[in-house]
């Protein structure tokens, strides 16, 4: 799977971006998909995750606690294309976006469960 992120950019506190993965292969709706985040200095941390529930086209959404209620995440199996809508930004938002993928993913908030990644996108809220 090829992952290929896009929809950073420079917004105000309170604003909105939505980013956009788009994934190559035909298997894209058995997999498990999610955001990831990484500011200067920090390491890569969870924002959200759809996982496939292993039957029809059912998936569970899992959110860190900094985006609850604020960010969403959504997906269109038949465009390979994930989503992630992220609303009343606040400066700490600030980050490489990354998407991720993976079959099989045991811990959803866990980097290192995941084998494919996208190439991130910048996220810029100012205040």
């Amino acid at each position: 799977v090829q992952l290929q992120a896009s929809g950073g950019g420079l917004v105000q506190a309170g604003g909105s971006l939505r980013l956009t993965c788009v994934a190559s292969g035909r298997t894209f709706s058995t997999y498990n998909m999610a955001w990831f985040r990484q500011a200067p200095g920090k390491e890569r941390e969870f924002v959200a995750a759809l996982r496939w529930s292993g039957g029809s086209s059912v998936y569970y959404a899992d959110y860190a606690d900094s985006a609850k209620g604020r960010f969403a995440i959504s997906r269109d199996n038949a465009k390979n294309t994930l989503w992630l809508q992220m609303n009343s930004l606040k400066p700490e938002d600030t980050a490489v976006y990354y998407c991720a993928a993976n079959e099989v993913v045991r811990e959803t908030s866990r980097a290192g469960a995941y084998d494919y990644w996208g190439q991130g996108t910048q996220v810029t809220v100012s205040s």
